[in-house]
């Protein structure tokens, strides 16, 4: 057992648990168990990829080849065949000219703002960004601009003040929580027209919707236009990359922090993923399943389906969506649990992810338990 911490720091600590308390707001960690018979409808794995047996065998071995980690950071000797065959397939696939691997997609949005943003540079910044590139720009020291969701106006407005000022446009293809779509041909329009750099995540749109949003809409390969995007989802594996032109990918081998320092992603990570990419291009018709569950959901649920493969169901307050998670934990079915500050409108909800790599039969009873849960507490 450890010890107390005493003095101002304890206190402090005990205030804050105090807090989390009174708020709804306690988290844990609790680990899942191998061979666990829940049905999962809480977690990334969109097209259930990752115990697909292709990525699996490419994951064991990579193992055997290269060891169970990279070793060193990618300028040292960090950089193996692997991230260079996984980079070029990210490239192709996403119709990209160049992608760089990170260790995760979290790296990947901070890599891409702070090595392109600084004290000289604007950052205009969707207010329902991910966390990662929060962060991001306040590593960066940039000037912050946070524009309301989804508003092409606003983004207009921003770019105007900025002036002659270097400009960085932030947005997502998918956003998460509310499952909305981004309006990147507006974004990307407004960006060509003052000279301003379009960062679109894509971590909700690769996979479900096959190459990503950006390549679907025809914004793929403009220079004005860079991608980030994760591993860890639709392709069921760990890391992220940032894709766009060669000379971006240049300097963020020169010039990103997070890249420069960090181990290079693991070869089992990289081959899994680099698997998974080759299943996902012979079988395009994967993600249609995810839309087609998301819908069906939806429309079970009373609720607006989502863009992306994760529904989200408002609950009255973060209490009753904890309630509502744990009543569907007792009858077999995990969901997630949207509460502040993870969502951007501080409305708790549950978080449902229509995998498509849920058996039909699960899914069918998963469906039957999600709308008596929700009936009974929303």
């Amino acid at each position: 057992m450890t010890e107390p911490i005493d003095g101002r720091w304890g206190d402090w600590l005990r205030d804050q648990a105090d807090q989390r308390e009174r708020d709804g707001l306690r988290r844990t960690l609790v680990p899942r168990p191998a061979g666990d018979r829940v049905i999962d409808l809480a977690g990334n794995d969109y097209l259930g990829l990752s115990h697909h047996p292709a990525v699996v065998a490419a994951a064991a071995a990579a193992a055997r080849t290269w060891g169970a980690g990279a070793r060193a950071s990618r300028l040292v000797t960090g950089t193996l065949q692997v991230h260079a065959d996984l980079e070029a397939a990210l490239a192709a696939y996403l119709r990209q000219p160049a992608a760089l691997v990170h260790s995760t997609g979290y790296h990947a949005n901070l890599s891409v703002v702070t090595a392109l943003a600084g004290r000289d540079c604007r950052v205009v910044s969707d207010a329902h960004v991910h966390a990662s590139l929060v962060d991001a720009v306040r590593l960066s020291r940039a000037g912050l601009t946070v524009v309301p969701h989804n508003d092409v106006a606003a983004v207009r407005s921003a770019l105007v003040a900025a002036g002659d000022r270097r400009t960085l446009v932030l947005a997502e293809s998918v956003y998460s929580v509310l499952g909305d779509r981004a309006p990147l041909v507006e974004l990307a329009a407004v960006c060509e027209e003052h000279d301003a750099l379009l960062v679109v995540d894509e971590a909700h749109g690769l996979g479900v919707h096959g190459p990503g949003i950006v390549a679907e809409l025809g914004l793929a390969g403009l220079p004005h236009v860079v991608v980030t995007a994760t591993l860890s989802k639709a392709l069921g594996s760990q890391g992220g990359a940032v894709l766009g032109p060669q000379a971006l990918v240049e300097h963020l081998v020169n010039r990103a922090r997070p890249f420069i320092f960090d181990t290079g992603l693991a070869p089992t990570s990289a081959a899994a993923a680099l698997a998974a990419l080759g299943e996902l291009r012979a079988h395009p018709e994967m993600p249609a399943l995810i839309r087609a569950r998301v819908t069906d959901l939806a429309g079970a649920l009373g609720v607006e389906p989502s863009a992306g493969a994760v529904l989200s169901v408002p609950m009255p307050s973060p209490r009753v969506a904890v309630a509502a998670q744990a009543a569907a934990l007792a009858q077999g079915v995990r969901v997630g649990c949207f509460r502040p500050p993870s969502v951007p409108d501080g409305i708790s909800r549950l978080r449902i992810t229509a995998g498509a790599g849920v058996r039909a039969e699960d899914w069918s009873r998963a469906t039957e338990v999600l709308v008596a849960v929700v009936k009974e507490h929303a």
